[in-house]
């Protein structure tokens, strides 16, 4: 007897989980950028996102190759390393209509990037940057990269004696709208933090701890799957309600932030034992500052700001795609034109 198909499950714009999927991965089998990757599609699909409406950017690197493995039917920009901000600052002006996900490295990022980096996060640009940090160089045989902890040490025996870059400290300082840090092996706390980060307006950018399961997931190392277990402090157990469903959350009263998103969505953050206010910036870089000195691997929402101007609002861009205009908004009448030369003579 032929047994009757289960139906599949579609979301609230009638699509299945796996059109949302992308290539299979040629990553190394248990690297955390792989399950940053299906995050990613758990969190697009649950939010009904339209592929076709999201642009995928990406720079050079074991991480830049993620994309490929996510969304395929969104477009896609793979970038000169390091400079996958200027495409995509680029592109959203060019059209703000389109949901960006930027993937990046953390060399890609803090090393060759650095300066692009900074300038994106200041600019408040509407977008989630994501960094897949594992604290070494991957696809050039492990070198320490520049998140890589001060004492932590490759597998060759060479001990890193250089701080590390905090992108998450560096990211509030240079004007970032939504900071966060996850690890790829917390799939509960990730979806969540890409969904908020995903109705967010505005620079949303994400550190991702992602182990290198080649060249930085043995002892010695800070950021192996053992250690990040180890040492992991949640700050906060979070979670968001898309603006179109109401779930109501079982937390004490006194105990929880709840910040209410441009679209409507709410973010709640329910706190683990300390009194932290993620709308305080200068309370989040303390945090940090205090949690590298105690030797913690903090993750949650460092800072969020949802009621900014992102770059697109402070140059007062129609919200059309620039490309679609007509002739008659975008170049000057003829009489504007005669003023102009007038004033000159």
């Amino acid at each position: 007897m032929a047994t009757v198909p289960a139906e599949i499950k579609r979301n609230r714009i009638g699509l299945a989980a796996s059109d949302y999927k992308g290539g299979k991965t040629t990553l190394c089998a248990g690297c955390g950028h792989n399950a940053i990757s299906e995050r990613i599609i758990d969190a697009c699909y649950e939010l009904g996102l339209d592929p076709h409406r999201i642009v995928k950017f990406s720079g050079i690197g074991c991480s830049s190759k993620s994309p490929a493995y996510f969304l395929n039917r969104a477009f896609g920009f793979n970038s000169v390393h390091g400079r996958m901000p200027s495409v995509a600052t680029g592109a959203l002006l060019a059209n703000q209509t389109m949901r960006a996900i930027g993937v990046s490295g953390d060399g890609d990022t803090v090393s060759i990037g650095m300066g692009q980096f900074v300038h994106l996060m200041r600019r408040n640009l509407p977008m989630v940057y994501i960094i897949e940090d594992n604290g070494v160089y991957g696809l050039t045989k492990g070198q320490f990269s520049a998140t890589a902890d001060l004492g932590s040490k490759l597998k060759t025996g060479v001990i890193n004696d250089l701080p590390p870059v905090d992108t998450c400290a560096l990211a509030i300082l240079c004007g970032a709208t939504f900071v966060a840090r996850s690890f790829s092996g917390d799939k509960r706390q990730l979806t969540a933090v890409l969904k908020a980060a995903l109705a967010h307006r505005g620079m949303a950018m994400l550190d991702v701890i992602s182990p290198c399961v080649t060249f930085n997931d043995h002892e010695g190392s800070t950021k192996s799957y053992k250690y990040v277990k180890e040492h992991e402090e949640a700050l906060q157990e979070v979670d968001f309600v898309p603006v179109f469903e109401d779930i109501s959350v079982d937390y004490d009263p006194g105990t929880t932030t709840e910040v209410k998103l441009h679209d409507g969505s709410r973010l709640r953050l329910r706190k683990l034992g300390r009194d932290f206010d993620p709308q305080n910036r200068e309370q989040a870089l303390s945090l940090l500052t205090a949690s590298h000195a105690q030797g913690e691997v903090l993750t949650g929402v460092f800072y969020i700001q949802a009621g900014a101007a992102d770059f697109t609002r402070q140059l007062n861009l129609v919200p059309e795609p620039l490309a679609t205009l007509p002739m008659e908004r975008v170049r000057p009448p003829q009489s504007v034109l005669d003023e102009v030369m007038s004033s000159l003579r």
